[in-house]
């Protein structure tokens, strides 16, 4: 009996493990200039995953418009880590704008068909102060029409995103949910749940999730200014990284420790 109790807890972590499988993450990769409205302008960065990541911008003052540099979590320093449909994940960093451009900026999970672009993101909006997540596979949410937060240039505030597989399924689609901590005081969605996607491309890429081939990392978007503005700059920095499994799944590791121990 007790055997059989030993082979069953190892089949519950086994399932446990596969179900939440996401890479491990060592490092962060930053992309500058996916957008180059102004590419005579000043970009500076500092990567030290995972206590700081940061990208400062300085508008040249001669043309432009909006620049876009993102930074990509990774396993080895070099390339993206590739999060698959069914990898479960918890990614959460402190958050602080600064400088006289208006900025756009956040966490944010990018698809397999846009993989670099401010696609599926946890905006912060320097200009109308605005907090929501939304495009690409991210379910809609706004902090800001749902609890009336809004954003101030110098803030230091927490976003915390957490996917969970589920059954990859109609019945038992993907979910995701969105966390945000300003003055001490943590906000969040309810569980997400995601749409089919596309069922023409669901062989290779899946369906009711965020599909095979997503990146997790951040973005920042400064509005550098037209051609005969004075020279502005924005800044961001994503600081106290964590990511780890999601907790549903270390839940479920703690059930059946515990099944173990109740055997003995």
């Amino acid at each position: 009996m007790r055997k059989t109790r030993i082979v069953a807890v190892a089949c519950v972590l086994l399932a446990v493990a596969g179900a939440m499988a996401s890479p491990t993450i060592n490092s962060a990769v930053i992309h500058p200039r996916i957008w180059n409205d102004d590419p005579n302008s000043t970009f500076t960065s500092t990567n030290l995953y995972p206590t700081t990541v940061a990208m400062q911008d300085v508008h040249s003052g001669n043309t432009g418009w909006t620049n876009l540099h993102t930074f990509r979590l990774s396993s080895d320093g070099v390339n993206d880590a590739v999060f698959m449909n069914n990898d479960g994940f918890v990614v959460a960093a402190d958050v602080k704008i600064t400088g006289t451009s208006n900025v756009e900026g956040g966490l944010g999970v990018s698809p397999w068909w846009s993989p670099n672009a401010a696609d599926g993101v946890f905006m912060i909006n320097t200009e109308s102060g605005e907090i929501a997540c939304f495009g690409a596979r991210l379910p809609f949410f706004s902090f800001t029409a749902n609890n009336g937060l809004h954003y101030t240039k110098g803030q230091t505030v927490r976003e915390r995103i957490s996917y969970d597989p589920r059954g990859l399924s109609e019945s038992d689609p993907g979910a995701i949910k969105y966390w945000y901590t300003t003055g001490g005081i943590t906000y969040s969605s309810p569980w997400l749940k995601f749409n089919q996607g596309d069922p023409n491309e669901g062989v290779i890429y899946g369906n009711w999730g965020i599909l095979n081939g997503a990146r997790v990392g951040g973005y920042f978007m400064p509005k550098v200014g037209g051609q005969g503005d004075p020279p502005r700059w924005g800044a961001i920095e994503f600081s106290n990284f964590s990511d780890l499994p999601e907790p549903a799944g270390l839940l479920l590791v703690g059930l059946a420790a515990a099944f173990l121990r109740r055997g003995r």
